[in-house]
């Protein structure tokens, strides 16, 4: 019996031979993980680059887009700044 306060995992589609059972808080990273991934390659910039330029640690960023770390709240408006401004912020932190 599910313990109160804990998310109920997302069952998989017994439809979908390869749909599997994921908990919100994996499904959260994942969607984290994709927006950095996504506003990373719209800007042309390898890990490495991204990292440099917008002064992540590579191995950080790399844990967060591959999903093995949830990024924080404050890294995520921090990406989403980036992908509005890239050379304003790239400037500022210069």
């Amino acid at each position: 019996m599910p313990v109160k306060n804990e998310p109920m995992p997302l069952p998989a589609d017994p439809a979908d031979s390869e749909d599997f059972t994921v908990t919100a808080e994996a499904l959260d990273r994942g969607q984290r993980a994709r927006l950095i991934r996504k506003t990373r390659t719209g800007l042309g910039l390898s890990q490495a680059e991204f990292a440099t330029r917008f002064r992540v640690p590579v191995g950080t960023l790399r844990d967060w887009e591959q999903a093995r770390a949830t990024a924080p709240d404050f890294a995520i408006a921090y990406v989403r700044v980036i992908g509005l401004h890239p050379e304003m912020v790239a400037k500022a932190v210069a």
